[in-house]
């Protein structure tokens, strides 16, 4: 990454990527209300992963693109959609937060808990979580998200962070009554409804955050906080995280990391809360935005 776009046009005081759901993509402005469309003549990418792959390459080019002000317009004239889509692989840790871990009446783990969702579970900002027929017990989790930049396998931990692009807000919906409910435990199908990955509202770069284990997370339902934590608890580091996938898988430009939630689930409260029809959630990152969706 080239640094800061403060440091060069004084426009954007960070990067942060985002897609429209009519498939624009551009960056978000310093003060959050503005959005700045990437040309789509054919000379640009015209997706995230794309520019994702050539991050190198682009940012240099969307930082000069960026200091036109007829460029912009308000951000809340647009339509978000998941700033990335079409990932490979969605790489999920579970019990990652020792306080998590024993609200669900567990111990801390020895090694990383991996489960996975498909992209079809990715879902957009304010976009619905349709709640399934057959579960009763859906439960929301918030996590900072990794959004991979540079391909590898067998990635020593020292280099790991070297693979990373940029962190945004994710929610890993479980219907817990399938995650555990059932016969061998099915954490796949529990995890992986439509649209039970919520991911937004952008993606800033790594370079702006100056240490993504130092971050304040926060779940809101319906006003109410529920999950109030920070990235300092992690179990599993992301450099750890990143070394240890990638000796079982390659990992590719657009892999999304989900890594693991605080303390404050529904499932893991006395009586246990589950999402309904109605319900707002709200998580919010340091330096990340606010994820918003409703239940339906």
């Amino acid at each position: 990454m080239s640094g800061s776009l403060a440091t060069q046009t004084g426009i954007l005081d960070n990067m942060k990527l985002a897609t429209t759901r009519d498939k624009q993509l551009g960056l978000i402005g310093a003060d959050e209300t503005t959005f700045i469309g990437l040309p789509q003549n054919g000379q640009w990418p015209l997706s995230a992963i794309d520019f994702i792959r050539e991050s190198e390459r682009w940012q240099d080019a969307a930082v000069q693109y960026a200091s036109s002000a007829q460029s912009k317009v308000a951000l809340n004239s647009v339509n978000l959609d998941a700033p990335v889509r079409n990932s490979q692989k969605l790489i999920c840790i579970g019990k990652n937060y020792a306080q998590h871990a024993a609200e669900m009446g567990g111990e801390s783990p020895e090694i990383p808990v991996v489960f996975s969702k498909f992209a079809s579970a990715i879902n957009y900002p304010e976009g619905p979580i349709a709640l399934p027929p057959i579960s009763s017990q859906v439960d929301f989790e918030a996590e900072l998200v990794v959004v991979i930049g540079r391909r590898g396998k067998h990635i020593p931990e020292k280099d790991a962070m070297d693979h990373v692009f940029g962190y945004c807000c994710g929610n890993d919906i479980s219907a817990r009554d399938w995650q555990k409910g059932k016969p061998g435990g099915q954490w796949l199908l529990g995890k992986t409804f439509d649209g039970f990955a919520p991911l937004g509202p952008y993606i800033t770069t790594k370079d702006e955050i100056a240490d993504p284990h130092d971050l304040k997370i926060q779940l809101r339902l319906n006003g109410q906080t529920m999950q109030d934590s920070s990235t300092s608890h992690l179990i599993f580091r992301i450099d750890f995280l990143i070394a240890h996938l990638s000796k079982f898988v390659t990992l590719e430009p657009g892999d999304l990391i989900f890594t693991g939630t605080p303390a404050g689930v529904g499932a893991g409260r006395n009586p246990q809360i589950f999402l309904k029809p109605g319900d707002q959630i709200e998580i919010e990152i340091q330096g990340l935005g606010v994820l918003k969706n409703s239940v339906q």
